[in-house]
């Protein structure tokens, strides 16, 4: 069953659009994040589903059941949705026992039953404890804790996660990611996960929705995306990037400043399963090439020339930066390597992405950013 369809949503903040036809869909059990900048519309698409925001066009459902359109909109309430927010929506008033245990009283269970669930529910989430805490005694990971646990607590069809670790430092965003992914699987609830980190949307997702402009630009898995990009934004969206203009020869050869380099795995977007096996000969194209996926030798021991601009130790790996050909390169290094800037060196490809010339240039802003969109609703009062 698909737990979410969204189809040619669009989403208008008087004449700017966004969200202008977004359609998608999200199976029972799996999780999409979606990627994109800031004024991407990546918020706007979960406010919608969510029903914070009303919608200009399209459709939504949820578990099969139209809850959006241009002539019916369900209440929030009434979708059977769970939302994780940025800045944790918590009420400063209640410990987190209560916290947890309000979404269940607002559904008429009974008061001892409710907490007794919030208490299993702050378990889960390693909170055990901090039942008797209130936001003001909890760090930001706790606060967070408890939002998730919150959510759960309603059992939802469908989670929604607005950036839920991005007010958190490195070690704490890693934790949550994992424990966020660890709930949702024993959970079985589909989830819509915003994020603008590449990284984080890599660790929590089973695909990966790429909005840029308003507009969805690619849906794959996080290895599909990442090795095989539509466009150089995307390219660099998901991590360091290199872009060579060069020729395709064949399924494994290029050339590139002149200098023919056999041996290359080539990809593309178009073809995310089957790899480099269906390249043809095409002229003037960009290839994408990640930081691993060039290998460095002593001056002419590899196919092209090139000198070390910068070195910085990054603990396991080098990372470099190479000048030559008028072109500069990205490239990691193991942390051992004997390297200094200055170097002169050699070096070839081991993979590349072949992007058309004729996509749109790589780029990190909206061209026209939406309105401001509101990203979680008013708190309600609680009542014992």
């Amino acid at each position: 069953m698909t737990a979410l369809s969204v189809d040619q949503l669009v989403v208008r903040y008087g004449a700017v659009s966004a969200l202008d036809g977004i359609s998608l869909q999200v199976g029972r059990g799996e999780v999409l994040a979606v990627l994109g900048p800031s004024g991407s519309g990546k918020t706007t698409l979960l406010n919608a589903v969510a029903g914070f925001v009303p919608i200009s066009g399209g459709e939504i459902r949820i578990d099969d059941i139209l809850v959006a359109s241009g002539r019916r909109s369900l209440p929030i309430e009434q979708r059977g949705v769970g939302v994780v927010f940025q800045s944790y929506g918590l009420w400063p008033h209640m410990d987190a026992l209560d916290t947890v245990a309000y979404p269940l009283r607002r559904q008429g269970m009974d008061k001892a039953e409710a907490r007794a669930r919030a208490a299993e529910l702050l378990e889960r989430v390693g909170l055990a404890g901090f039942e008797h805490r209130r936001p003001n005694l909890l760090s930001g990971g706790q606060q967070q804790r408890v939002g998730l646990a919150r959510a759960l607590a309603r059992k939802p069809r469908l989670f929604l996660f607005d950036e839920p670790t991005a007010n958190l430092d490195s070690g704490l965003r890693a934790g949550l990611q994992s424990q966020i992914r660890e709930q949702l699987e024993r959970t079985e609830a589909a989830a819509v996960y915003v994020t603008h980190d590449p990284v984080e949307a890599f660790a929590v997702s089973d695909r990966i929705a790429a909005i840029r402009d308003a507009h969805l630009v690619q849906v794959a898995t996080a290895k599909e995306i990442y090795a095989h990009p539509a466009d150089a934004w995307i390219a660099r969206l998901t991590g360091p990037c290199s872009l060579v203009d060069a020729d395709v020869l064949d399924s494994s050869t290029v050339r590139v400043g002149g200098v023919v380099v056999c041996g290359v795995i080539l990809g593309g977007a178009n073809q995310q399963s089957s790899g480099g096996a269906a390249q043809i000969a095409r002229r003037d194209v960009s290839l994408a090439v990640r930081p691993e996926w060039i290998r460095l030798d002593a001056p002419g021991a590899l196919p092209l020339d090139a000198t070390v601009e910068t070195v910085a130790f990054a603990g396991a790996e080098m990372v470099c930066t190479l000048a030559g050909g008028g072109r500069s390169l990205a490239v990691h290094v193991p942390g051992s390597t004997d390297i200094r800037a200055g170097d002169r060196v050699s070096w070839g490809l081991t993979q590349a992405c072949v992007l058309d010339r004729s996509a749109p240039p790589a780029g990190d802003t909206a061209t026209a950013p939406p309105a401001a969109a509101p990203t979680e609703p008013a708190m309600p009062t609680a009542r014992s």
